[in-house]
This record gives structure tokens, C-alpha cells and sequence, in this order.
């Protein structure tokens, strides 16, 4: 892991003129889709719209220069919706900044821990379910906006949310709602320029249309949002740069406050990782390259650590601009970096003018944005054609997302993938007794131990003893189709051949990595316990029980059985 990796091997393999020419038309195609996400995500999440060009910026550049990804393009993402408005309703913009802070810092460990592949062992079910949850609501929170609903009151909880809209359907803005549909209509049909530029264009000339005749009033950014710059009033969002500034400013600032914030830096930090690192896989196999994730994972983290004392809400790599850039022609980290530095002068020189854009468009925007990061036929496809089983753990991540939260929705997933993996497991392990034909009374019995031994297979061992008649008087636990053991296996192993003292016990075919395993949990020391790490070991010590007129056994090969 290292910083800047990805800008170093780019530079390492030869930067050119040409190659930036592509990088800055690149970086100025994902600005322009970049300008009315930022703005639609954070007023999604419940804070003014230019604290999502403030991620765009400074998150968007400082994670480029650090990063571990040739392609990535970070910034606010509506995965982040569900998690982050809670925390605006609860804390304020102050609370949420820190608790981006304290996200970065847990992103920041997972990279110097060397974490990132571990990260991409979240199950699939587990992350399409959470993913087609969050983006259900998303677009279930933008009907407000949509259609121009006036709330009585702002509840937290999902389903009490969907009481609180019906209430507020006889407010339903007319106006609003035309732009809304019409938002929709125009990304759907949008081809040859960015889908969210040209939607955003037909909203806002709709906008200014109907606001400049009597028939109704469309609500847009100017008429929520307002600010106070040196006593001057202004609509909208404010025509400066990003002032460097403590979050804590405007919060007490304590460790219970940090408290309270921990799960859910946790949660933006998780949720962060897995989009971020999952990106960067998707622009590897669209461009035949590879990434560090640790290093993405650290510079995810400094920029989430530092662009909150800009004023940014938590950022990371998303996956539709990341796609854009590549198409785009973007070959290098400076495409993400131009983008940002783009999105800094548009802002500067077009914020008035952003003022008049719908909030019933950015609504309809996001509505589409969530159902692409959803992959509704996609999802709908993996409940009619996946295992059972995964099915059962698509849907309890879907529905947990929806009703409380992705932190509780990704725990139990995992938590009922890992039962459903040891159920599988568990029937690829065998434990099997067999009395050879040739020999009478029973005095020999072969144990045959097969497939992956773990603490869920204990009982099958167990079971042996009970399978075992009393009258033998020789033992032998043949562990060649043995894959893996761990110690609970070993232990109940143990107990087994304690349980059978009476006999004489063989261990035959051990593999070189089962055989340390046993001299190190002490079966050598067993007195009634003999290893054969051969198969001429194995003819020897049953020839010398033969000797011993203890049974009248045949002295056949275990490998031939």
C-alpha cells in the first residue's frame, strides 16, 4: 500500500500531451454530470446544495492524487442517502461533518490494515440486496420533492414515512409534478449527451415557463435555499470557494457526541469501502487494468477526513461517473482531478444561474439514479433464478434495508450467508463406519473421516462412538479424504478415541499438513493411539497387533479400501 499509486504508475508508463488532452475532455464530460448529483445528493441527505459540489471538489480531487485507481471518480452517492439523513435530522449539518471525519478515519485503518480484499467478501446476495434497498428508497424519499408535497411532520422510521406522504397527497404541487414526470421522461429518452444534463435542461426551461405565468408556482433551489455572505442576502448557492472552517463550530463538541456518531461513522465508512472498491473492479474489467485497494482505501479516507473542514458531506467512488470517465476517454487520475477543478470554476461562474433549476427536477433525477443503482431487472432476475438459499438472504438484505437501516441489514446478511455456507459445508463432510467382511465378532472397525472437518461437524464425529460396537478391539480412523480440520474437529476427535480406550487405535493416511496439526495437539502421547504416517507404517503396526493374538485381522492396504 502506498500513496498516490495509482498516479505514480501512470507516470511510471509515460504521461504524454495527447494522453492529457483525453484526460481533460474526459474530466470536464463527468464534471458536467457531476454538477446536478452533487447538488441533488445533498439535498437529498437534508443539506444545502452546495455542500454537495464542496464533495465534489475537494473529495474528488484529493482522492485522485491518493488513490489506488486509475478511474475512480469520487464524490457524494446515493447509496449514502439512507445512512446520512438520519444523522442531518438528528445532529445538523455540523453532526454529519463529524461524523464524515471519523468515517475517514476508520477507511483510512482499513487501507493501513491491509483490509481491502477483505471487503470484497461481502456476499453477492448480500450486497444486490442492501444496494436494490437503498436505491428503492431513495426513490421512495423523492416523491416529496417530486411532487411538491407539504409534510406536517418529518418522521425517521420508513414506514411511518410512507403514512406521513399519503397524509400530504391532497397537498400535491401540480406544477412540480409535471416537471417531475417530465425529468423522468427526458432521461429515459436522452441517447447521445449525459442523460442528467439534458433531463436537468428540459426541468428548469419548464421551470422558468410555468413560474413566469399565472397557471402555478414551480418550487426551485433559489426558493428553498438562501444564504448570508458579509449581511448580503442571496438565493441558491453561494458564488465562492469553499471556506476552511471546523465542523465543531456550530456543535458542542464531546465524547458523547462521538459516541453517538460511532455506529454510524461505521456505517458510512463500510458502506464507503464496498462502493468505492467495487468501482474500481468495474473500471478494471472495463479497462484491463488493476488497482491497490489499500491505497484507494487510505486516500478515501484522507479525503473524507479532510474535505469536511470544506464544508463536504462523505464522498466515495461511484460507480455511473467512474463508467463515464472511462467512455469518456479518461486514461489517468489527473481526468478525476480536472473534474473536480471543473466543477469549482462552473460553480463560480454559474451559480445564480443554478439557482433556477427545479427542485422536482433534481427529485426525478435521482429517482433514475436510483433505479439504475438499484438493478431492478437484475434483482428481480436473481429472486426467479438464484439458489433458494441465497434468495432467502437477497430478500432479508432488501427488506432490512428498507424497513431499518443498511448497518443492520448488511450484519444479518452476512450473519445468514455465513449459517447458509456452513449448512453447505456441513453436507460435503462425512464420518462413516465399516466392519471388513473377513473378520468376525466385530473386532475391527474402520472410521472413515471425509471433506472439511470444522466445529459444525463435531456431532458426526461424535456419532462414531455410538456407531461403534463394544466388542472392537482394533480402531482405524482413516483421514485420507480429509481437506481441512480445525480445532473443535481435532478436539471431538480426541474425546472420540478417549471415549474409545478399550481399543486399539490406528491414524492412517494423514496428510503432511494434518500430521503437524495432530503432533501438535498431542495424539502421539495418547496411549492407546498409534499414527501411521505411511502405508508400510500402517502394515507394520497391524501385523504386530496380529502378533499379539489381540484379534486375527488380514493386513490389507487402507488405500486399497
Amino acid at each position: 500500500m502506498s500513496l498516490c499509486y495509482s498516479l505514480r504508475q501512470v507516470m511510471k508508463s509515460g504521461y504524454s500531451l495527447a494522453l492529457l488532452r483525453k484526460d481533460i475532455v474526459s474530466g470536464m464530460t463527468v464534471g458536467v454530470v457531476a454538477i446536478p448529483l452533487g447538488m441533488a445528493l445533498a439535498i437529498a441527505i437534508g443539506v444545502p446544495p452546495q455542500h454537495g459540489l464542496y464533495t465534489v471538489i475537494v473529495a474528488g480531487f484529493l482522492v485522485a492524487l491518493f488513490g489506488g485507481s486509475r478511474f475512480n471518480i469520487t464524490g457524494p452517492t446515493a447509496a449514502f442517502v439512507v445512512i446520512l439523513l438520519p444523522i442531518t435530522e438528528h445532529f445538523g449539518l455540523s453532526g454529519l461533518l463529524i461524523a464524515t471525519m471519523m468515517s475517514g478515519m476508520w477507511l483510512a485503518l482499513m487501507g493501513m490494515l491491509k483490509l481491502g480484499r477483505v471487503i470484497r467478501f461481502v456476499p453477492y446476495p448480500v450486497t444486490i440486496g442492501f444496494t436494490a434497498g437503498i436505491g428503492f428508497v431513495i426513490a421512495f424519499l423523492q416523491l416529496k420533492d417530486l411532487l411538491g408535497l407539504t409534510l406536517m411532520s418529518s418522521p425517521i422510521h420508513f414506514f411511518d414515512k410512507v403514512f406521513s406522504y399519503v397524509n400530504a397527497l391532497p397537498s400535491i404541487n401540480y406544477a412540480d409534478a409535471v416537471i417531475g414526470l417530465l425529468t423522468i421522461v427526458s432521461f429515459i429518452m436522452c441517447s447521445k449527451v449525459p442523460p442528467h444534463v439534458m433531463a436537468l435542461l428540459v426541468a428548469t426551461v419548464l421551470a422558468a415557463i410555468i413560474n413566469n405565468s399565472s397557471w402555478a408556482m414551480a418550487t426551485t433551489i433559489g426558493d428553498k435555499f438562501h444564504y448570508v455572505i458579509d449581511g448580503v442576502f442571496g438565493r441558491g448557492i453561494p458564488q465562492q470557494l469553499p471556506e476552511l472552517s471546523l465542523p465543531w463550530q456550530d456543535i458542542e463538541l464531546s465524547w458523547g457526541l462521538i459516541y453517538q456518531l460511532l455506529p454510524a461513522s461505521i456505517a458510512i465508512a463500510l458502506l464507503g469501502a464496498i462502493e468505492s472498491l467495487l468501482c474500481a473492479v468495474v473500471a478494471d474489467g472495463m479497462t484491463k487494468t488493476r488497482h491497490d485497494s489499500d491505497s484507494e482505501l487510505v486516500a478515501q479516507g484522507l479525503g473524507n477526513m479532510i474535505a469536511p473542514l470544506f464544508g463536504a458531506i462523505p464522498a466515495t467512488a461511484a460507480i455511473a461517473r467512474t463508467a463515464t470517465n472511462i467512455r469518456a476517454g479518461g486514461v489517468s487520475p489527473i481526468s478525476a482531478m480536472i473534474h473536480a477543478v471543473f466543477v469549482l470554476i462552473a460553480m463560480l461562474i454559474l451559480a445564480p444561474v443554478l439557482a433556477y433549476i427545479p427542485m422536482a427536477g433534481l427529485a426525478g433525477l435521482l429517482i433514475m439514479v436510483a433505479w439504475n443503482m438499484s438493478e431492478a431487472p437484475h434483482f428481480v432476475k436473481l429472486i426467479k433464478t438464484a439458489p433458494r438459499r441465497d434468495v432467502i438472504v437477497l430478500l432479508v438484505c432488501f427488506s432490512l434495508t428498507v424497513a431499518f437501516d443498511m448497518v443492520v441489514a448488511v450484519a444479518v446478511g452476512i450473519a445468514l450467508a455465513g449459517v447458509l455456507f456452513i449448512q453447505r459445508v456441513l453436507a460435503l463432510t462425512a464420518a462413516h463406519s465399516t466392519v471388513p467382511a473377513d473378520i468376525e465378532h466385530e473386532s475391527m472397525v474402520y472410521h472413515y473421516l471425509e471433506g472439511p472437518l470444522f466445529f459444525a461437524a463435531c456431532d458426526k464425529i461424535k456419532q462414531l462412538v455410538d456407531d461403534t460396537p463394544k466388542s472392537a478391539q482394533v480402531i482405524i480412523f482413516d483421514m485420507e479424504k480429509v481437506t481441512a480440520i480445525d480445532i473443535s474437529a481435532l478436539n471431538a476427535i480426541q474425546e472420540a478415541m478417549d471415549q474409545l480406550s478399550h481399543a486399539r487405535i490406528l491414524v492412517c493416511n494423514l496428510s503432511s499438513e494434518l500430521w503437524l496439526k495432530v503432533q501438535r495437539i498431542g495424539w502421539e502421547s495418547l496411549p492407546n493411539v498409534t499414527l501411521c504416517e505411511s502405508d508400510a507404517q500402517f502394515t507394520h503396526h497391524l501385523s504386530a497387533i496380529r502378533a499379539d493374538n489381540r484379534v486375527s485381522v488380514s493386513t490389507p492396504s487402507p488405500l486399497s479400501m
